[in-house]
């Protein structure tokens, strides 16, 4: 059925949740998983015209070591159960956008992730990634709440 699954997961209590699915799907289906974590463009910030620096190498450390912490807890997890899996770090996209360009960069057939769940102002203002995943993924995209 699925033999190459990748895992979007931003380390959040409700992400790591999907990360224990899809890796027990994993094991029960003996496929391989991609395990990405994506963190988003250096936010650029404006007063009176003014762009406001912030450091953008101190951002780019600390994201890269969030993320280290994040991927490192997956293949902990995936070790435990023997299922194969490598990760990457995509700096510098908006998740749906790079979780997307991951599964097609490895050839994953599915793709498992979490939704937040967000509804009325907020799905409105911060948008939904899980909603962008599913709209413009060409693979199959499971979703967990």
């Amino acid at each position: 059925m699925f033999t190459h699954i990748l895992i979007a997961t931003d380390g959040s209590e409700l992400a790591e949740k999907a990360v224990k699915q899809g890796l027990e799907l994993a094991k029960h289906l003996n496929a391989t998983v991609t395990a990405v974590t994506v963190t988003e463009p250096w936010p650029i910030a404006m007063a009176d015209g003014v762009i406001l620096a912030n450091p953008i190498d101190e951002y780019e450390k600390a994201l890269a070591q969030d993320a280290g912490r994040i991927l490192a807890a997956v293949v902990e997890s995936a070790g435990k159960l023997g299922v194969a899996c490598t990760t990457v770090h995509v700096a510098d996209r908006f998740p749906a956008e790079g979780i997307i360009e991951q599964a097609k960069a490895r050839n994953c057939d599915l793709i498992v992730m979490a939704s937040h769940g967000r509804r009325g102002i907020a799905k409105l203002l911060m948008g939904s990634q899980a909603t962008r995943v599913l709209t413009y993924s060409s693979v199959p995209v499971l979703i967990c709440k």
